[in-house]
């Protein structure tokens, strides 16, 4: 019996889409010492995968992804005048690069 070997999937997004998945860079403290690995971190949309965020990324950027770890942060209950509200909910992409490949992030600011 032997093993088949995965198929991979492909996603082509258009460059209107890949927009709408990269909403903006999170430049944290924390973000930027990641960036001396080669990590970069974008805020994204709930619905967003890691395959969309991956084929977004180097088709705005035209870098290569090594790869992409997504964070799911619940938005904390606050109180406002004395009624309970509750902030959104949000996403956090950590996308690492392939060797050699770089975002500046500051260009255009």
């Amino acid at each position: 019996m032997s093993i088949r070997p995965r198929k991979r999937i492909e996603s082509s997004v258009s460059l209107n889409k890949a927009y709408q998945v990269i909403l903006s860079p999170l430049v944290t403290e924390k973000s930027t010492q990641m960036s001396e690995y080669n990590k970069i971190v974008f805020s994204v949309p709930i619905s967003a995968s890691k395959l969309d965020v991956k084929s977004s990324i180097e088709k705005i950027f035209s870098v290569k992804v090594k790869s992409v770890n997504t964070i799911l942060l619940k938005g904390k209950v606050k109180r406002f005048k004395g009624v309970l509200g509750q902030r959104s909910d949000t996403k956090k992409a950590i996308v690492t690069l392939a060797a050699g490949n770089t975002i500046d992030l500051s260009v255009g600011v």
